[in-house]
């Protein structure tokens, strides 16, 4: 473990061990605790002037206690000793009423992490945070850039803001560790037009460190243009054509994907991929690699919420895929061993959840996908969402640009697009444009045919 990350969460782990120790002077059999101190603020303005501040900071915890295969969990913003204590017997409680489990359980300590090094994950910015002048000041900023592109006819919300949290989690059989992590955002929305021709487009910038961030000038002005582009819009025609989703909404058809190998769904049989293991559900030569130690990136992390060492591995290798996303619980149900992908807050149990995964880009740029497209949506922009867990239709109200020989011709919105995403994930081209400093990097994605509904 990282000296420095150590010195971070000190005096967090003190909150850990006093949970920890007053759940076995309770009677529970095992348990865990974890320890989130957060701070964040956030600056809206309107027109030049203050529209919101909001800023919060506080510190909660939570415990699990087991007893036998019954568990329940209890969390708390106070962290006194008598609540602490109190916390400890009424989690008991609540266990020895819970019904029984028999894949509930801690990590065997062979399991647990005992060696990470938080510092080569930089998830840290050491600068100090942004007063609420500056944030202020870089919210106005954006907004006067968005408004100074022609056509934007007026600005509907700028935010600049930022959020530190630290975390510790530790379990009665000896893992005790933790790390901090900071975030820093701007963003605003334009509007092109009025009344029904109204139109508007957004755009904004997320990072680690605030020294990453995009000026607020840049990001004002691509919603400007964002929002001018779409002046004139009208809904598609009505068939089946090809359909690129644009980068800024590729990520989403890989959200689905990452949700229908989640191991709690696949325990339930509530997945369209739940037969798919081993099989080819990308197309050939595409593979989705998850590596929770990406620097300077949102969804890294040294370990799981079970204290277990996250390790990069190949979800989809070669279009096949090779394995569920899986926490204790779920692999035991399965038969299988935990991937590491346990995330838990204080109030719940641990569940599975993917972290940073990056798609393989392809060769061609998304202008060249659209030449080859020839005829049909660029979907740049997406609402609403009717997709059938278990049948993979899919369905959802969609805006973008129409494309015709290759070229953008005209804005389009009220529209619909339908597929199944089991034929929708096989048989995609990627471009390559993912911006690699997501947690999720994936580029625009060329689908040869779907269905549109339009006018």
């Amino acid at each position: 473990m990282s000296k420095s990350t150590a010195s971070t969460t000190d005096d967090l782990a003190k909150f850990t061990d006093a949970l920890l120790k007053a759940a076995k002077i309770a009677g529970a059999d095992g348990a865990d605790a974890i320890a989130v101190e957060g701070s964040s603020a956030t600056i809206d303005v309107l027109k030049g002037k203050l529209e919101h501040a909001e800023r919060s900071e506080g510190v909660d915890i939570g415990l699990r206690v087991l007893i036998g295969q019954r568990q329940a969990c209890v969390s708390a913003s106070d962290t006194r000793d008598y609540t602490i204590t109190q916390m400890a017997e009424r989690a008991v409680a609540m266990a020895k009423e819970a019904p029984e489990d028999a894949h509930i359980g801690l990590a065997s300590q062979d399991q647990l992490a005992t060696d990470w090094n938080v510092d080569a994950l930089d998830m840290n910015d050491p600068a100090a945070p942004p007063s609420p002048e500056e944030l202020q000041e870089l919210a106005q900023r954006a907004e006067a850039a968005a408004q100074n592109v022609e056509g934007v006819s007026q600005v509907q919300a700028t935010s600049a803001g930022y959020g530190n949290r630290r975390v510790h989690l530790a379990t009665s059989n000896g893992f005790s560790g933790g790390y901090a992590r900071s975030g820093y955002s701007v963003s605003t929305v334009a509007i092109t037009g009025s009344g029904a021709d109204m139109e508007r487009d957004y755009y904004g910038d997320s990072r680690t460190y605030f020294s990453d961030l995009y000026s607020p000038e840049h990001i004002g002005k691509i919603a400007g243009q964002r929002a001018v582009e779409r002046i004139g819009a009208r809904q598609p025609k009505t068939g089946f054509f090809p359909v690129l989703f644009d980068e800024r909404v590729s990520a989403t058809l890989i959200g689905h994907l990452l949700g229908a190998i989640n191991g709690s769904a696949i325990v339930r049989g509530g997945s369209f991929l739940r037969d798919s293991l081993g099989e080819q559900v990308l197309p050939k030569g595409i593979s989705l690699i998850e590596d929770p130690h990406r620097a300077r990136t949102s969804g890294s992390r040294p370990f799981d919420g079970e204290g277990l060492l996250t390790q990069r591995r190949a979800i989809v290798e070669d279009g096949i895929l090779t394995g569920w996303t899986l926490d204790l619980a779920n692999a035991r149900a399965l038969g299988m061993e935990s991937t590491a992908n346990a995330s838990r807050g204080t109030s719940s149990p641990p569940s599975p959840s993917s972290g940073n995964v990056s798609l393989t880009q392809g060769n061609m740029t998304r202008d060249e996908l659209l030449a080859e497209m020839g005829t049909g949506l660029l979907v740049t922009s997406m609402i609403g969402s009717s997709i059938n867990a278990n049948t993979g239709d899919y369905s959802r109200g969609a805006s973008g640009f129409w494309v015709e020989n290759g070229e953008l011709q005209c804005a389009v919105n009220e529209c619909t697009i339908a597929g199944n995403l089991k034929d929708m994930l096989r048989t995609f081209t990627p471009a390559n444009d993912a911006r690699t400093h997501l947690s999720r990097v994936v580029p625009s994605l060329l689908l040869d045919g779907m269905t549109l509904a339009g006018g």
